[in-house]
């Protein structure tokens, strides 16, 4: 359930922000709402989680294994 909020702003910041908003591809009403949802930590763990899993372990390193002499060798 959205319940309706009332800011008051200067008409130049809310131009500017529509624009930022439009070249998004978002409305300023759903940009406003994704801020608040991150600044109240409205994400869900469980979806982080997910998402980490998801992202993660997704190469093959072929054999390769990490050498601290090749990574910092000088030229």
């Amino acid at each position: 359930m959205y319940v309706n909020l009332t800011l008051s702003v200067d008409e130049q910041t809310v131009a500017r922000a529509r624009k930022k908003a439009q070249a998004l591809g978002k409305s300023l009403n759903q940009l406003i709402r994704d801020y608040l949802q991150r600044l109240a930590g409205g994400d869900d763990a469980e979806r982080s989680i997910a998402e980490f899993r998801k992202l993660s372990g997704q190469g093959h390193s072929r054999g390769w294994r990490f050498n601290r002499d090749e990574i910092h060798e000088r030229s």
